[in-house]
């Protein structure tokens, strides 16, 4: 009897010291990535993440650790980004939001440069980048073109527009000019010989998502503002999406994951390093262990899910649909999953690699839940070889 005391009160310490401790992580797997970086005030997270994605992934071919210029990538896309609006009378918007394909198309169409070449913030004296005074300038010269009834456009002797060489200029200004060449580690390269000689192949990733309003296994034009240059996604089905999540993370692969960060659950617990989708409508026989927790309130229940490991809600691909549909679910944010964790209470969570600087609990990482990104992922970028074989024979990749 007194072993048997002894017992149920250790199991009973134990459990008030796992509510003590709040959210306990153990990693179950770890992939190698580059050193966080800090996006500030500009709208350039889809950069941050694509890039830190490639970057991972020379990291994974044993190329070595680089760090790649964003302002390169934004500058290029910046100008890209306005020819489309002033090409579809602005019906294409103008912004410094992007999508993973940005990266992947401006890689093997500009190539790509160290950072040392072009650093964020350099040309007002600075070491992080804030956009707002340069959006200003270009957002109006583009508006006022896009959006202005122009008979014929002004060209200059070379044929260009002058327009465009004016919102060139201005990101040249602010952003840094593009370098035609440069010197790294003794070796000149222009920038598409710097991408040649890093040995990537832009063929070789692609975007996955999974949606009912476009058949399964066929791509589509993942219908978001800042997918402007039209790039198309892979769909299969939710379950198999999350299949990829898995097999990618355990074979070596990471993930550029592009999600719905608008939720309570994750603006709630961000800053404490973890993001999850509590399970505010769980019911439980009487007696069971979800028994407390189904007898709160649901705000109760979602204040308890800041403090300690909770039910999750396993969306259906129905819901899934339904969220999107209704502009519940929005492209938020492109961030990086590096990894794999389980919470004290057997939760399985994605490791994530933002562009925030050192914020938060974990220094620029944070934990989301497996239920989570199975609700609010947009998409996911992946080598096609992080793809399950059956899958990517179901999609006709090779």
């Amino acid at each position: 009897m007194l072993m048997a005391a002894l017992l149920v009160s250790n199991v009973t310490l134990a459990q008030e010291k796992s509510e003590e401790e709040g959210y306990v992580f153990k990693i179950t797997k770890e992939l190698p990535v580059t050193s966080v970086k800090d996006q500030n005030r500009a709208g350039t997270c889809w950069c941050y993440s694509g890039l830190g994605f490639i970057e991972a992934e020379l990291l994974r071919m044993g190329k070595g650790e680089y760090d790649l210029s964003e302002m390169y990538i934004v500058s290029n896309t910046y100008n890209d980004r306005a020819q489309a609006a002033v090409r579809t009378h602005g019906d294409v918007s103008f912004s410094q939001g992007g999508s993973f394909y940005d990266v992947i198309y401006g890689m093997k169409t500009f190539g790509l440069v160290p950072e040392s070449e072009m650093r964020p913030g350099a040309a007002y004296g600075d070491t992080l980048s804030d956009h707002g005074e340069l959006s200003n300038i270009t957002d109006a010269i583009v508006e006022a073109i896009a959006k202005k009834e122009h008979k014929k456009l002004q060209t200059g002797a070379d044929g260009k527009a002058l327009w465009l060489k004016a919102v060139s200029a201005v990101h040249d200004i602010y952003l840094g000019t593009c370098p035609a060449e440069f010197t790294y580690n003794g070796v000149k390269y222009t920038p598409k010989s710097f991408y040649n000689s890093l040995g990537l192949n832009a063929d070789d990733y692609v975007s996955i998502t999974s949606y009912t309003h476009h058949p399964f296994y066929e791509k589509f034009v993942l219908e978001i503002q800042d997918n402007w240059r039209w790039g198309q996604s892979y769909n299969v089905p939710l379950d198999e999406m999350m299949q990829i999540f898995d097999y990618a993370i355990d074979h070596g692969y990471t993930i550029a994951w592009g999600a719905d960060v608008s939720e309570p659950g994750f603006r709630s617990n961000i800053k404490n390093g973890f993001c999850v989708l509590p399970d505010l409508e769980a019911k439980a026989q009487v007696g069971s262990d979800m028994a407390h927790w189904t007898g709160l309130t649901t705000t109760e229940r979602n204040k308890e899910s800041q403090t300690k490991p909770t039910p999750q809600r396993w969306v259906t691909q129905e819901e899934r649909q339904s969220a999107y549909d209704n502009w519940e679910t929005t492209d938020d944010h492109g961030m990086l999953i590096y990894g794999k964790a389980t919470d004290q209470a057997g939760n399985e969570y994605y490791m994530v690699k933002n562009s925030w600087g050192k914020y938060g609990k974990y220094d620029g990482m944070f934990y989301v839940s497996k239920a989570y990104a199975r609700y609010k992922t947009m998409n996911i970028l992946v080598h096609k070889d992080a793809i399950p074989k059956d899958i990517k024979k179901k999609l006709g990749i090779k």
